[in-house]
């Protein structure tokens, strides 16, 4: 999504974004296997990262390139730390593209595929769409590019979870329900994994939001990662023994 580009839609905050540790330090001899975290509380021990690397397309725009953040706070690169603390050896890539609509995606996503040189990916993650909503595209087409690109995934046996956004109601109740209702759609049609609102657990909170009220600062993204984690989890395929 590009900066600004919210001023369009003028009720954001109705709509899509409406979107000390006390005493002595511990005896390290009874200090417990993780260690002490900066709170004074014990941590738990790491989980060791094991098995075959797996590789994970987050596929994307803005939200997911990391705009306005220090890259390493992007969500793809969040994902990846949290994905490896739980033991599993993810590599996340980051492919968003800030100001990409679906159409962009769409143009762009057969060349991504194919310069992956090892092989698909265990796990393509595809959050596109507000910018449609931000240029006024019609519900129809927005449509229509992910399902050119869930069959294209579909046909190469890739694994998707499908990142689901809401429209702000501003663009009245007939294009809302077309809009929300695409992305559960799709995934039925092309057995995607389904997250409906992906923005669900902070768009009620404008101080997880940067200045533009679009993008999610570093504590916004530390959330997001934390309320879709499971469903990463479980849309991530079991490793073949």
């Amino acid at each position: 999504m590009r900066k600004g580009g919210w001023s369009k839609i003028g009720v954001v905050g109705a709509g899509l974004l409406a979107l000390a540790a006390c005493g002595s330090e511990p005896d390290a001899a009874q200090a417990p296997p993780g260690g002490i975290a900066e709170d004074g509380q014990p941590t738990l021990p790491a989980v060791p990262v094991m098995g075959p690397e797996r590789k994970i397309i987050a596929f994307g725009d803005s939200l997911f390139a990391g705009y306005g953040l220090d890259p390493r706070d992007a969500y793809p690169e969040k994902l990846e730390g949290a994905l490896r603390a739980q033991g599993i050896n993810a590599d996340v890539i980051n492919a968003g593209v800030s100001g990409d609509t679906t159409a962009a995606g769409l143009n762009r996503l057969e060349f991504t595929l194919a310069a992956q040189k090892d092989g698909p990916p265990a796990l393509f993650i595809l959050e596109l769409g507000g910018n449609d909503l931000l240029r006024g595209l019609s519900p129809e087409e927005t449509k229509a590019n992910l399902g050119k690109m869930l069959a294209i995934l579909r046909k190469q046996k890739v694994p998707v979870l499908l990142m689901g956004m809401r429209a702000p109601p501003n663009y009245g109740p007939e294009f809302q329900a077309q809009f929300d209702a695409l992305y559960a759609d799709l995934a039925k049609e092309y057995g995607a994994t389904l997250i409906p609102f992906w923005l669900e657990d902070i768009y009620r909170d404008p101080a997880l939001f940067q200045s533009d009220r679009i993008h999610p600062t570093a504590d916004g993204i530390e959330r997001l990662v934390a309320s879709t984690l499971g469903e990463v989890e479980g849309a991530l395929p079991k490793e073949q023994k």
